[in-house]
């Protein structure tokens, strides 16, 4: 049995400034430390803007703070003439751990396909970068196919363009979930995660779907963190707008202290 070390991420998708992300990362180490948080424990990590990463790693690095970031997209492409692109690259050589690809809202509003995930899977990979690919189903899908045959299909388009040897972190976002309040019960994400790592071991093995970290994002908080985290399937979580909230996103990093896991 592979020790799946939980992971808490929070993705600020387009909110912060860089002296905003600089404070609110000051702040989270600060309220961590003074309630003796165990990082061994949980991994904690924040998905800034672009715009800030520069900034988060100077004070991450500067206090070695006990703390991973990343990126919330990258281009397909490493460089070039790609006005407004961003290279996994670039993303790489300010030290980010992480990268965000597929999320919903680059799935709707930027018409990303599946073969364009896949394309960017590699273009992380290729840049020694871990992606953390994002799957999931609208309210209509739900309706017409159930709560796990879209994020599984999605899903098996990305596995084609890793190996069993990747390091990678897959996140279940059932669309009709993100900001609004209706967060899936721990059963039904539990049940899709453990379909998602059925489809990694189809495809990539045993060893490999009991190593990765499948997360549950969608209108997580403090309230309801527990709840996933008891689930075999669930390693931890992508939150959203809880993530912008000091004391909220500090109490679902520790959820074990606090929660009573």
């Amino acid at each position: 049995m592979v020790d799946r070390k939980p992971l808490i991420a929070g993705n600020w998708k387009m909110n912060f400034n860089h002296l905003e992300a600089i404070s609110f990362v000051q702040k989270l180490a600060w309220t961590l430390r003074d309630a003796k948080h165990d990082g061994s424990t949980v991994e904690v990590a924040v998905f800034p803007p672009y715009t800030d990463i520069r900034s988060v790693q100077t004070i991450v690095q500067a206090d070695s703070l006990d703390l991973e970031y990343g990126a919330q997209d990258l281009s397909v492409h490493d460089s070039g003439a790609f006005t407004g692109e961003i290279s996994g690259a670039f993303i790489k050589t300010l030290d980010a751990k992480y990268v965000l690809i597929g999320h919903s809202e680059r799935r709707q509003y930027h018409a990303e396909t599946d073969e364009v995930v896949a394309e960017k899977i590699t273009a992380a990979l290729r840049n020694k970068l871990v992606p953390v690919v994002c799957v999931g189903e609208t309210l209509e899908d739900l309706e017409q196919h159930g709560p796990s045959a879209v994020a599984a299909s999605q899903l098996k388009v990305a596995l084609g363009a890793l190996k069993a040897d990747d390091d990678f972190v897959i996140a279940y976002e059932p669309v009709w979930a993100i900001g609004t309040g209706k967060a899936a019960s721990e059963t039904d994400a539990q049940n899709v995660a453990k379909v998602l790592r059925e489809t990694i071991k189809d495809a990539l093995g045993a060893e490999a779907a009991e190593k990765t970290r499948v997360l549950y994002g969608g209108s997580v908080k403090a309230n309801n963190i527990a709840a996933y985290m008891r689930q075999p399937d669930i390693d931890g979580a992508l939150v959203g707008g809880a993530s912008l909230v000091l004391d909220e996103f500090a109490s679902i990093i520790q959820y074990q202290k606090h929660i009573g896991v």
